[in-house]
């Protein structure tokens, strides 16, 4: 089975981590956060991974060449430019192309989340893509209908919206992303024709004739330690 990790984020809220080196590097008890999301898609059965990197990109594939983690690990270098999830999705592409769904996974993401019951619920829907969320208190929501299709997206801060079904988004229910998907490579006949762009804009347009689908998770370990309270919370738990 086939996973992506998106890694090559700068890292911006952990600047007193990640002034000299990539976020992916940063540990927690002792392993990398890459190293934790490589282990979490092995252990579920993921035995062939892209890993797209940018910021200190030279770090990461050097700790890829030093660590054998004894699955198929490639590289999707966007040293020269930063291109955005979407756009580091269209790059790495041609590594996932088939028939099987693949799951992306984001590298600040600590979940317990059962990835093969999320991968089930996917394939039974025949969505394009199934992106995971919680409900939990963010600025950005996304919107779902009573059949968990996308239907719209809504900044409580700015009072901006992207709304991929009028009728049915005012009643939405408002979910906030987890930093996991699942695609079908199908959709990369989709894709648009710029090289830099949010894949959540990508899905918001695409849900306006095609079945995007919310995975509305519960598990009981959920952490995004891309922020510093929740990178120091996790580090009190997996000390």
């Amino acid at each position: 089975m086939k996973a992506m990790i998106f890694a090559a984020g700068l890292g911006t809220r952990l600047l007193h981590e990640t002034s000299d080196k990539p976020k992916a590097l940063v540990e927690i008890g002792g392993k990398t956060l890459l190293q934790r999301a490589i282990e979490k898609l092995k252990d579920e059965g993921f035995d062939n991974i892209v890993v797209n990197v940018h910021h200190f990109a030279g770090q990461i594939k050097t700790f890829l060449q030093e660590n054998d983690f004894g699955i198929q690990i490639h590289i999707s270098d966007e040293s020269g430019r930063l291109l955005d999830t979407g756009g580091g999705l269209k790059k790495a592409s041609h590594f996932l192309n088939g028939n099987e769904p693949v799951v992306i996974y984001n590298v600040d993401i600590i979940s317990n989340l059962s990835l093969q019951k999320l991968v089930e619920y996917h394939t039974q829907t025949g969505a394009l893509a199934t992106v995971v969320v919680r409900s939990r208190q963010t600025q950005r929501y996304l919107k779902f209908d009573a059949q968990k299709r996308l239907v719209g997206w809504l900044n409580k801060k700015t009072g901006e919206t992207r709304i991929s079904d009028p009728k049915n988004f005012i009643n939405g229910v408002e979910m906030a992303y987890s930093g996991i998907q699942v695609i079908q490579p199908k959709i990369f006949d989709y894709l648009p024709a710029e090289n830099k762009f949010s894949v959540i804009h990508w899905y918001l347009e695409l849900a306006k004739n095609h079945l995007i689908k919310g995975y509305f998770d519960d598990s009981e370990i959920w952490m995004d330690v891309g922020k510093p309270e929740q990178l120091e919370k996790a580090r009190r738990l997996f000390f």
